[in-house]
């Protein structure tokens, strides 16, 4: 009887966002050979991607800031603290939820750092672009960079993707949006540079001005409150999410379209505060990007799918490998957020086989991927409950060839 050929890693993770970072190190801790993939020249994923910068979901809503997520997350915010950024909980003026506020600059080294501290084989500038399987279970990647493809075998695989990128070239069937095919909208944080620190952020100015560029602007924001905003850690910036965008689908017509007006939008709304808002005289656009941010795409297929009623009765579950905190938002209407509280205990359990695919016994799922019904999803989708899913999904890759 011929041996089984050695593969090249025990775990390959896709996406090195929130999901996969926990994913390869919870391989890693396990004892597996890891090779965390990514199609940027950085990690971070939203975070450093799409300006998202904050960490939500580390700790439940209420009065104080309860922990919710630890394990290989901490890792991530040591270092992340070892580059000067404080990393305590701070509470949202606009939500009154707790989160972390983050410096993308550090969080790209922070990450590179920890991976590589833990033995992490990573591979930037590339993609998964073929998968080779056979029935149940996946034996090996086509991984296309700048040094044209290559294949590297595994004996289980994470996709991280956030968009089910894996699960698809799988030939899973997925699910686009919610059970209608209604997508939440995309959003465009920017950073403004240039305001006079001096003089306290006036959202009744933004308000007003906003209401009269709404009149007869090019770009209507959907966001009547002005938007949510607060300081960048270290540089003092205003970080600012005032632009959101309905997609119709997942084309990359629509998808040019949004990334095209999130940027004509960023421009004008800089404008505006410069004319309009006292302390912004000076105001420049600092940064846009480098992409938007992409609430919900694609959902594979899970051996279990998270509920909101696990979430909204805070669900315990013997099966529970890490915790969903942050609570069911949903932005089904650009501009208008709906949220809902987590019940029971200010959290529920995320049980395993949410993190595993149906009809491929190999193949698991981090972040934003993981099995969750809409309502579940608005919950489960930010990057503190990434880190654990991402954790729990390793851990149990690694072991699945144990």
């Amino acid at each position: 009887m011929n041996a089984k050929p050695e593969s090249d890693y025990d775990v390959i993770v896709a996406g090195g966002g929130a999901g996969g970072i926990g994913a390869a190190l919870g391989a890693a801790r396990a004892g597996a050979r890891v090779l965390l993939v990514e199609k940027y020249g950085f990690l971070g994923g939203a975070a450093t991607s799409s300006n998202v910068l904050a960490y939500c979901g580390f700790f439940q809503q209420g009065p104080e800031p309860i922990k919710a997520v630890g394990g290989v997350a901490d890792l991530v915010l040591d270092e992340l603290r070892a580059l000067g950024l404080s990393c305590d909980p701070f509470r949202s003026p606009t939500t009154q939820n707790w989160i972390i506020l983050l410096e993308p600059e550090a969080v790209k080294l922070a990450l590179d750092r920890v991976i590589a501290a833990h033995g992490v084989d990573l591979l930037l500038h590339t993609r998964v672009a073929a998968v080779s399987r056979t029935a149940d279970r996946l034996h090996a990647v086509t991984l296309a960079g700048m040094d044209g493809r290559r294949r590297v075998a595994a004996e289980a695989f994470v996709d991280a993707t956030g968009d089910a990128n894996l699960a698809l070239i799988a030939g899973l069937a997925c699910r686009t949006g919610d059970k209608r095919g209604h997508l939440q909208a995309v959003t465009g944080p920017i950073r403004v540079g240039g305001r006079d620190k001096s003089v306290p952020i006036d959202r009744t100015a933004i308000v007003e001005a906003f209401a009269a560029y709404n009149k007869t602007g090019a770009h209507p924001t959907a966001r009547p409150d002005g938007g949510i905003f607060t300081e960048v850690p270290v540089t003092g910036d205003m970080w600012w999410m005032m632009y959101d965008h309905q997609l119709v689908d997942l084309t990359s017509e629509s998808f040019t379209r949004a990334e095209q007006a999130a940027r004509a939008a960023a421009h004008d709304y800089v404008r505006v505060l410069r004319e309009s808002v006292p302390g912004f005289e000076n105001a420049y656009l600092l940064q846009t990007g480098p992409q938007i941010g992409i609430r919900e795409s694609r959902h594979p297929p899970a051996r279990y799918e998270l509920t909101g009623e696990d979430l909204l009765t805070g669900r315990r579950r013997p099966d529970g490998v890490a915790r969903a905190a942050w609570p069911i938002e949903t932005h089904s209407t650009p501009g208008r957020p709906v949220y809902k509280s987590i019940g029971g205990d200010g959290f529920a359990d995320i049980p395993l086989d949410c993190l595993r695919a149906r009809g491929v016994d190999n193949l698991f799922y981090a972040g934003r991927t993981i099995g969750a019904d809409p309502d579940a999803y608005a919950s489960i989708r930010v990057m503190g409950t990434a880190f654990a899913t991402g954790e729990a999904s390793g851990i149990a890759a690694a072991k699945s060839e144990a």
